[in-house]
């Protein structure tokens, strides 16, 4: 998941792209409004980096139906933190992926006020009571 562009671009969209992500995250993947998910992603160009989902809006179906069968589930609870320069931003999420608890940590690409690219890793959050230290993920 180290292809794509790195260029940094429309420096002065940080914040608007910032809170377009935000919004997303509240909207699609925690509050599951899924009608909305054209609104902010592209239905042009969708470049997905997660080799288990393939491209555009069709691969991300394709990706959920198949995890779905599975009987994999996977839902956000919680959006801890929005990192962003121009038109790169991070979301840092908490929630669960197959009954496991975990971080969520989804890097997207806004051009002209859509999602054109997204990188993802999780990470499981172990028990509170086996944390070295208490500040945890967040």
């Amino acid at each position: 998941m180290t292809d794509g562009p790195t260029e940094i671009k429309d420096l002065e969209k940080t914040q608007a792209n910032k809170r377009f992500v935000q919004d997303f995250v509240q909207d699609v993947l925690i509050a599951g409004k899924v009608d909305k998910i054209t609104y902010y992603i592209s239905t042009e160009t969708y470049d997905q980096h997660n080799s288990e989902i393939g491209d555009d809006l069709d691969g991300l179906n394709k990706a959920l139906e198949s995890m779905a069968k599975q009987g994999l589930t996977m839902k956000f609870h919680t959006l801890h933190k929005v990192i962003g320069e121009g038109n790169f931003v991070l979301a840092l999420s908490e929630g669960q992926f197959a009954d496991k608890h975990v971080a969520f940590y989804d890097l997207f690409r806004v051009e002209s006020r859509k999602i054109v690219e997204h990188w993802d890793e999780m990470q499981d959050i172990p028990p509170k009571e086996s944390w070295k230290y208490q500040n945890g993920k967040f």
